[in-house]
């Protein structure tokens, strides 16, 4: 793992620094899980040996930098009692703002589609281990208000716009925090036509997994990732809302378990981090 060290120019007149991390995908389990649990776990740790470590290094580096922490989702890579144990000890321990990614809510990893009748079977469980509210919610930290939007399932609701609404109403700049990126033509083009280029392995169907990537550009996608990443209209509406608030500075997701620096088409920064690194951003 590396830390990575990003400075992002928003024009506030006191710098200050946190500390982004995602895609953690702890992967445990015990006897007070059910055996297939166990067996998952097991079979899940494989895809991801180094979650601990990360995770360790991140308590570390908090404790000794104290600069808080803002999760972009999947802490977890499925709902089990040692999993949620060990999110708690992290949020407990440390300045930690989160935003939810799917996993947070995720039974067995696949199993069923993933809609908001689904994510209610483990909501209030898994919302109790944390401090905010981590499908949608506001903290200010340095004079920026960060803005925590759960968007997993690729989709945003009506009670999030409404929500970013009332916080451009502050006054304050913005930072949204959320885990699946947006849609933006350079990380499309990445993904999608230049995997190899940039180290990422082949693809077949090819598929972005990016939020409100226009209909017209998911035509080689199979039915099920283009069933499961078209925008709905108010994801649209919400969408073009985050291309048009003047507020909002800035983005910080995860999902793609890889790093990116980039932006959406008006210019907003978008910025990514792997599940195997940590990124002390620095705003200015």
């Amino acid at each position: 793992m590396q830390i990575i060290r990003t400075e992002l120019h928003i024009g506030i007149d006191k710098p200050f620094s946190v500390i982004h991390m995602t895609d953690t995908h702890l992967t445990r389990a015990d006897a007070r899980d059910d055996e297939r649990k166990n067996v998952l776990a097991r079979k899940r740790l494989r895809v991801f040996p180094e979650a601990e470590t990360v995770l360790a290094e991140a308590e570390r580096l908090s404790r000794e930098t104290g600069y808080p922490i803002v999760h972009t989702g999947d802490i977890i890579d499925f709902v089990s009692e040692a999993n949620l144990d060990r999110a708690r000890e992290f949020i407990d321990g440390h300045d930690c703002f989160f935003a939810a990614g799917n996993h947070e809510f995720s039974l067995y990893v696949g199993e069923a589609w993933e809609d908001e009748a689904y994510r209610n079977k483990s909501l209030a469980k898994v919302q109790s281990v944390f401090k905010n509210d981590i499908r949608m919610s506001s903290r200010v930290i340095g004079g920026v208000n960060f803005i925590a939007l759960d968007n997993g399932y690729y989709l945003f609701e009506e009670k999030q716009l409404d929500f970013l609404k009332q916080e451009a109403k502050k006054g304050l700049p913005m930072i949204l925090l959320m885990h699946t990126p947006l849609y933006e033509p350079t990380l499309y083009d990445i993904r999608v036509n230049r995997r190899e280029e940039y180290g990422l392995p082949p693809q077949n169907p090819p598929c972005a997994y990016l939020l409100a990537v226009p209909e017209e550009l998911m035509g080689d996608y199979d039915a099920h990732r283009f069933r499961q990443q078209k925008a709905d209209e108010i994801t649209k509406r919400t969408f073009d809302y985050i291309h048009n608030e003047p507020m909002i500075k800035a983005l910080i997701t995860g999902h793609l378990h890889s790093n990116y620096e980039g932006a959406l088409a008006n210019g907003i920064p978008q910025i990514i981090t792997s599940d195997t690194d940590l990124r002390i951003i620095t705003i200015t």
